[in-house]
């Protein structure tokens, strides 16, 4: 496969399958006679592997050791247990401060005024707080 099949079946762009490849995450493809990359099903796999990862929000330096780990078939699920539990918290964290910002929000958001000057959203974003 080219570098634009394999963007186009992993959901990924060519820029970000040629981040990944410097960044070290996917082996350098093989290239053809005219000098293009040239990507095969181990490729698909990881790049797959990588863009699933990083939509569950696992960050660049987790996808790195996730990586690792899934590259030793062998090895203890141990750590990727404790990855999972650890995301988990961060997500559960996020979570926490999103519900504060959404009630935040919904205290000042909606109000009977009709100019700016008598808008409770901006009147707390500007700290004119009565």
């Amino acid at each position: 496969m080219k570098i634009g099949d394999i963007a186009k079946r992993t959901g990924l762009k060519v820029e970000t399958v040629r981040f990944y490849e410097g960044e070290g995450l996917i082996a350098a493809p093989r290239r053809s006679g005219g000098n293009y990359r040239l990507y095969d099903q181990s490729h698909l796999d990881r790049l797959t592997f990588i863009k699933r990862s990083r939509d569950l929000g696992f960050t660049l330096d987790q996808v790195r050791d996730l990586l690792r780990l899934a590259d030793d078939p062998r090895g203890s699920c141990d750590a990727v247990d404790e990855m999972a539990v650890l995301h988990i918290a961060e997500i559960d964290h996020k979570l926490a401060g999103l519900q504060t910002l959404r009630e935040e929000i919904v205290k000042w958001g909606r109000c009977d005024a009709t100019t700016i000057a008598e808008c409770r959203l901006i009147d707390a974003l500007s700290s004119r707080l009565p």
